[in-house]
Order: C-alpha cells, then structure tokens, then sequence
C-alpha cells in the first residue's frame, strides 16, 4: 500500500499491524484522526477485536487523569490488551492500579529520587562520554549499536545491581521484547524474550533475599508493601518491567535525535550556538520522537469522550504520538524547536502512572546530547536508519552516521 492510500483512506490503517508505523505517511494519518476522528473505533481486524483510538492532547490526558474509569490492570499496551490481558496485571507497577500501586510505587520512589540516584547519574554521563568520544575517534560509527544502546542499559543494570557480564544478552532480550530489528519477528520469538528475562531475575532475586546489596533488585527483595513482602512473582515481574521501562526511552530518543540532526544541520547549529538550554533540548527532543508511541487502558463504566460514547469493558488507546503534534497545544508542532516553552508533552505519561525513570531518562538524554555538543561540528548520515518494528515503540535500531569533531576535540 502506497503512503497516499494510508493518509486517504483511515479504513485501511491496521494499528495493530507493527509495519503499519514505519510509513512515512503516519504524521498525515494522526492529523486526519485528530481533525475529523479524534476518538476513533478501530475495526476488529481478523485476530484483533475493536479498539478506541484517542489522538488529540486532552483527550488522551483526560484519561491520564481519570485512573478510576480507565484503569492499567487488563494492560497498558495494544499487544497484551489485543490478546486478553495482560498476564501480569496487578502484579507489575506498570499494569496496576490503586490502591496497591499507590502503595508500591511509593516504596520504590525512594530509589527514583534525584538524591539517590545522582551516583547513578555520574556514572551515566561518564559512559556517555566514553561512548561518544569512541564514536568520534572511529569517525563513523552505527550510533544506535555503539552509543545509545549502551547508556541506558548500563544506567538501569547499575541501579538494579545487574552484573556487567549480563547486560549484553540483557539489551538483546529486552530489544526483543517490545519491538524487533525484523519486521518477520513472531509472537514465539517475544514470549521466548520475555520468559528469558524472567527466569534471570527470579535467580538473581534470589541472591539478592538470601544476600542483599544496595541496589533495587535488593530493595524489591526485602520491601514490605501493605504489611507484606512482595511475592516472587512480583519481585520478578516488576524487575522484568523496570528493564524495559528504562531501557527503551531514553535509547530510541537519542537515536532518533541524531537522526533528526544528521537531517536538518540548522538544528544541530542552533543546539550549538547555545540558543536553547540543554534540559529545554532535552524536552523537545522528548516531544518530537515519542518512542512510547501509546498506553492502553480499559473503561470501568460507560463514560463520553469527544460526543463518542465508550462502554465499559472496551479498551481504550491514547497515543502520545498524536497527542504531542497537536495544533492546539503546541504552536508549529511539525517543528522541532529546542528552545520550545512551555512544553508540556506526554512522552512519559501523566497521573499516577507517570514514569517513575523521568528524571533518569532526562539525564541520559542529556549526557548522550552535552556529549555530543562538546565534540562534534557535524553530524552525517551514512545512508537511511533501519526503523524498529512495534506497534509500541518507535524509533532506529540502526543508524550510521559520519561525527566529524570540533576543532581541538
């Protein structure tokens, strides 16, 4: 199918379809949802039943907002909800609702706080410039492979007391996971992934309760959470979702940065001339890839969004992706502005599912950025990025790219 025939006809747009996403044509097909149906009823496809798409900013944040109507638990993304539920519903943070996610995700802010992650964040912004200046040095380089993959891996492997010598098979599993280098990639090949991961966590939670340490693994090992330690299958579901959670943002948002620069050398100079702020790039960066393209949720009761009426029981679809172009939040939203302000996208969600990794997602772009900023005049692609495959996720599983340095760098 022809991106023309995408954009013209919605009826033939398979949300549920992971190949769906890498035509080019997709920024027309959000801003005709968003125009003519902003809460849309996805027809049931051949494996799929029918699903309500919201595309404008304050109807995905009003059901943000509302975690009581549309609650996590059945699942928080299209895959899982498309296929039943979500099989850890209400034993992983992500896919948990009130009051025991209030409960749980109060035990690990303590580990998420800027205080108590600022050794992490050191060690971030020394990986980000041994990354970078390595990729400077090689003169070309896939940034994907040798720079973004790295940082938040190793970020996250740090704060969970991951061993070093397992994060390489860790970053390939997780890949697999959520989204696939390999438009052909199976179910099979997923569920493997993710029952990979599971089995290491349950063994290497099982270290961290007979021996803890000061890592998060160990906090989850020995937390009480409503008078009770967490179950295995919670410690272990909920290290399995921290991996992915902290890992996918921040490495497709660098990637796709540099990509963008690689493309419009005018961004990159204004970056550089210091006519915006590292944490306001930062942002911008953050509104303009997305790389969490929706979360799911499902209606408690019969509630009316935008004149359309949902039932309770449907499943409901805010996609960040739509929501942060939207013409009547952002001005120019097809500009990439990194002095943009204010900017109040929804990249990480909002309510009391908000990204409990924000702040460290923010830090890694940021290091990977100031790296950047400090060694490198331009920056030159080497031929089109490879898209991942993921009705989730969006962003390069491989990019190549000629970072020619500064003078003196």
């Amino acid at each position: 199918m022809s991106p023309r025939t995408v954009a013209e006809d919605l009826a033939q747009v398979n949300l549920t379809d992971p190949a769906t996403f890498v035509q080019p044509a997709m920024e027309d097909v959000w801003r005709r949802l968003r125009e003519e149906h902003p809460v849309y009823l996805h027809p049931a496809t051949e494996t799929t039943p029918e699903f309500w798409v919201l595309t404008r900013y304050e109807d995905v944040l009003a059901v943000y907002k509302d975690p009581e109507r549309f609650v996590s638990q059945r699942g928080n993304m299209l895959t899982s909800l498309m296929n039943g539920g979500d099989p850890a519903g209400g034993k992983m943070l992500a896919v948990m609702d009130a009051p025991r996610h209030t409960a749980l995700r109060t035990t690990l802010l303590k580990s998420f706080s800027p205080r108590a992650l600022q050794h992490v964040v050191d060690k971030v912004r020394v990986r980000a410039d041994e990354r970078v200046a390595a990729a400077v040095a090689a003169g070309t380089c896939d940034f994907a492979a040798e720079v973004a993959d790295h940082i938040p891996m190793g970020t996250i492997c740090d704060l969970l007391g991951v061993p070093p010598s397992d994060r390489v098979e860790l970053l390939r599993l997780s890949k697999q996971a959520l989204s696939s280098d390999d438009a052909e990639q199976s179910d099979e090949d997923v569920w493997l992934a993710r029952s990979e991961i599971l089995l290491y966590f349950a063994e290497l939670a099982e270290f961290r309760r007979a021996v803890p340490k000061d890592d998060l693994i160990s906090t989850l090992a020995t937390a009480h959470v409503d008078g009770a330690p967490l179950t295995e299958e919670e410690l272990v579901l909920n290290c399995y979702g921290l991996i992915l959670a902290g890992d996918e943002t921040s490495r497709l948002a660098a990637t796709s940065a540099v990509w963008h620069f690689s493309q419009n050398p005018d961004s990159w100079d204004s970056l550089r001339s210091g006519r915006a702020s590292l944490p306001a790039a930062v942002e911008e960066i953050l509104r303009w890839t997305t790389p969490a393209m929706h979360l799911g949720r499902t209606a408690t009761t019969e509630v009316e969004i935008g004149g359309r009426t949902i039932a309770a029981g449907d499943t409901v679809t805010a996609w960040n992706v739509s929501a942060n172009r939207d013409e009547t939040v952002f001005a120019d939203p097809y500009v990439f502005d990194p002095a943009r302000t204010p900017n109040r996208h929804l990249t990480f969600g909002y309510g009391p599912h908000f990204c409990l990794g924000a702040y460290l997602g923010r830090a890694e772009i940021a290091a990977v950025i100031d790296a950047l900023l400090r060694t490198v005049d331009t920056i030159e692609a080497q031929g089109e990025p490879e898209p991942v495959y993921s009705t989730f996720l969006r962003g390069y599983s491989s990019l190549a790219v000629r970072l020619r340095p500064v003078d003196g760098a």
